[in-house]
């Protein structure tokens, strides 16, 4: 096992004043054994990250270290990574025994030891009753399973995982999630995971790097990363459904927005123009006396809960609530009860957290 230290990484296709930089500078340091999730939309530069780490991108500029040796000019058969891909990339014609050993093979692998490795990984997987059928007697979980596998028996130093969970259905990937956990218990070996989707990153990671337009946004743990995220981009990523945003003018414990005042619960860190954040969850009371006025105009039902979409002023929010509560009817007005602990402020110019 080794830790990862990504040093002011940089990816540019061409160069010249044409060049297109993809990658801008990602600073970060992984821990040994640690399970990292790179996670942002489509585009944000995630896989190419992840490649970069396996050799399969060139570095335009900065270092990436796999343990103490800068690994730059090193060929990604030589780094000591196991590669799980989105695709399950197993050849239809061998057997899952086969097709797990078969990189044993190449590198000449004692045949006992190869025997040993596939039989200790395929009982982790609970695929030992599986190993003399083709891929195509599998379920799409299940040859995830043996490409995972097929990583295992390697024995690296980093499990790079490259969202391997697209190609299943929602209850696989959920079962999945959890096969994945299991395995880094076991295992411990450092692990980078590449997703876009935000769930996965939430019940997966030890720490994750939020990723926008090729820079890295914030790194922490989920629980940081939802409780204080760094600007509000990563704000409206993470969580579902995202934080309402609104943009205004803040006066002491007033904010203009929407046009309409809202009283706050605290004076707001400084005067003028403003973010505010709250998620739809962080309310005290949604039928209060006093607060702020929302207009219903529709409601979601999602079994345990609600999600209410409403107005303030001109300005959209959702709310979130128990589905055992009494739910409001369209055209309604609600008034919302809130408290200081729950604001987000970032600033309206640079969108950082303030």
């Amino acid at each position: 096992m080794a830790s990862i230290s990504l040093r002011k990484v940089v990816k540019r296709y061409g160069t010249g004043p044409k060049a297109n930089q993809v990658i801008h500078g990602v600073d970060a340091e992984i821990a040994d054994g640690e399970f990292i999730v790179i996670v942002g939309p489509s585009g944000c530069g995630k896989s190419t990250l992840l490649r970069m780490v396996a050799g399969l991108e060139e570095i335009s500029g900065g270092e990436i270290a796999i343990g103490p040796r800068v690994v730059n000019q090193v060929e990604p058969a030589d780094r000591d990574i196991a590669m799980v891909f989105q695709n399950y990339a197993l050849y239809p014609h061998m057997s899952v025994f086969d097709n797990m050993a078969y990189g044993l093979k190449i590198k000449k692998v004692p045949v006992d030891e190869i025997k040993a490795r596939v039989d200790k990984a395929a009982k982790i997987l609970e695929l030992s009753q599986l190993l003399d059928r083709k891929p195509r007697a599998l379920s799409g979980g299940q040859r995830q399973r043996v490409a995972m596998g097929r990583a295992i028996v390697r024995n690296p130093q980093v499990f790079l995982f490259d969202e391997p969970l697209s190609n299943l259905d929602a209850k696989l990937r959920a079962q999945t999630r959890l096969e994945i956990q299991k395995l880094h218990r076991e295992l411990g070996v450092t692990s980078l995971f590449v997703t876009h989707d935000q769930v996965e990153a939430m019940t997966l990671a030890q720490r994750m790097i939020v990723m926008n337009g090729g820079r890295m946004e914030q790194i922490g743990t989920p629980e940081e990363v939802y409780a204080r995220p760094a600007s509000t981009f990563v704000a409206g990523f993470i969580g579902s459904p995202p934080m309402n945003l609104l943009k205004g003018r803040a006066e002491g414990t007033m904010f203009h927005v929407g046009g309409i005042s809202l009283p706050l619960p605290a004076a707001a860190p400084r005067d003028g123009e403003l973010i505010l954040g709250l998620r739809p969850e962080h309310l005290d009371h949604w039928n209060a006396s006093q607060g702020w006025p929302l207009t219903v105009e529709m409601i979601e039902m999602l079994g345990a809960e609600r999600l209410v979409y409403g107005r303030l002023g001109s300005e959209l929010f959702t709310l979130r609530i128990d589905a055992t509560h009494v739910p409001p009817t369209v055209g309604e007005t609600l008034m919302l009860e809130l408290s200081a602990k729950h604001l987000h402020w970032f600033d309206a110019q640079s969108t950082q957290r303030v």
